[in-house]
C-alpha cells in the first residue's frame, strides 16, 4: 500500500498553561479545510486526564486554596516525553511542524533539543522561548512583562500546592472578568463562559520553573518562527520581543522569522481561521 503521508505536512500542537488538546479543535478544523493534517497533544495532567482538587466542583469549593495538587510530582521531563512520543509517531510525514503556545514553549523547546531530527520547523505562538533565559518564570518577572494582566488569578501558595492554581469556575464576577481580560478579551462574550469552563485549575509548578538548556548544534539548527500576538495581555508584545531578541543573540546563525497576528493571547479561540492560515503559510 502506498504511504500517502510521505508527501504531507503535519502540525503537532502543544497547548499552554491550564489548557489542553481540546482548545486546538477550531484551529484543527480550519487547518483541515486548508488541506493540512494536525495532531494536538495533551501534556500529562491535562485534558480529560487532569485531576481536579477534591472540592473544585463542590459548593463553596472547600480546600481549593490549600489542597496539594495531584500534579505536584509531575516533572518537566514527563511533559517533554509526551511530545517526543507524538513526534516519533508522525515522523513518517514529509514535514513535521511543532507548534507551541505560551507555557508549552518550554517542553517543546527541550523536545527539539533532544531530538532535532524529528522536527522540520518549530513555531512559537506567543510562547516561552528559553534561548536567552532558561526558565519561563525568568521572563514573567522581567520589567518588559510589567503590564501583563492576571496577577490576581493565582490562588494559594504555588510552592505549597505544587502548582499554579486558578479557578476557572469562580463565582466572583471580578475574578472571572480578570480571567477574560487576561486571556480571552477578544473572544465573543457569549462564548467566553464555555471556553473558561474547559480550563483545568492546576499548572504543574515544574513547567514554569524548570530550567531549559539549549544548544546551537541541536535546537539552534531547526528553523523557527515566532507568531506575535499584538494585543496580548497575558504575555505582552514587549516580553515576546525580548525572548526573540535574546534567543537570536544567543543563536545568531538561524534567527527567528517573526510574524504578527492581531488580538489576544488566545487566537485559537478568537480567530482560529486566521491562526490556521498563518500556520499553513
Amino acid at each position: 500500500m502506498t504511504d500517502l503521508s510521505a508527501d504531507s505536512t503535519v502540525f503537532v500542537l502543544v497547548h499552554g498553561a491550564w489548557h489542553s488538546s481540546g482548545q486546538w479543535a477550531p484551529t484543527q478544523r480550519a487547518l483541515a479545510g486548508l488541506g493540512a493534517m494536525s495532531v494536538a497533544v495533551d501534556l500529562p495532567g491535562h485534558g480529560f486526564d487532569a485531576p481536579l482538587p477534591t472540592g473544585y466542583l463542590q459548593p463553596g469549593q472547600p480546600g481549593l486554596l490549600t489542597e496539594k495538587s495531584q500534579l505536584a510530582t509531575l516533572t518537566f521531563d514527563d511533559c517533554v516525553q509526551s511530545i517526543l512520543t507524538t513526534l516519533r509517531r508522525v515522523r513518517h510525514h514529509r514535514t513535521v511542524v511543532l507548534v507551541a503556545h505560551s507555557a508549552g514553549g518550554g517542553p517543546a523547546s527541550l523536545a527539539v533539543e533532544r531530538a532535532p531530527e524529528l522536527v522540520d520547523r518549530v513555531v512559537y505562538l506567543s510562547a516561552f522561548v528559553p534561548g536567552g533565559r532558561p526558565r519561563f518564570s525568568d521572563y514573567l518577572g522581567a520589567p518588559e512583562n510589567a503590564s501583563a494582566l492576571g496577577r490576581h488569578l493565582a490562588l494559594g501558595d504555588p510552592g505549597a500546592l505544587g502548582a499554579v492554581r486558578i479557578n476557572p469556575l469562580s463565582a466572583d464576577p471580578a475574578y472571572v472578568e480578570e480571567l477574560r481580560q487576561t486571556h480571552y478579551h477578544d473572544t465573543p462574550l457569549d462564548r467566553f463562559d464555555r471556553w473558561r469552563s474547559a480550563l483545568s485549575p492546576d499548572l504543574p509548578l515544574a513547567i514554569p520553573t524548570t530550567p531549559v538548556a539549549l544548544t546551537g548544534a541541536r535546537w539552534g539548527r531547526v528553523p523557527r518562527t515566532f507568531l506575535r500576538c499584538a494585543e496580548d495581555r497575558a504575555l505582552p508584545p514587549a516580553v515576546q520581543d525580548l525572548m526573540v531578541a535574546e534567543a537570536d543573540q544567543a543563536f545568531p546563525a538561524h534567527p527567528f522569522t517573526v510574524r504578527t497576528l492581531p488580538g489576544s493571547h488566545s487566537p485559537f479561540a478568537a480567530r482560529p481561521r486566521e491562526l490556521a492560515a498563518a500556520l499553513a503559510e
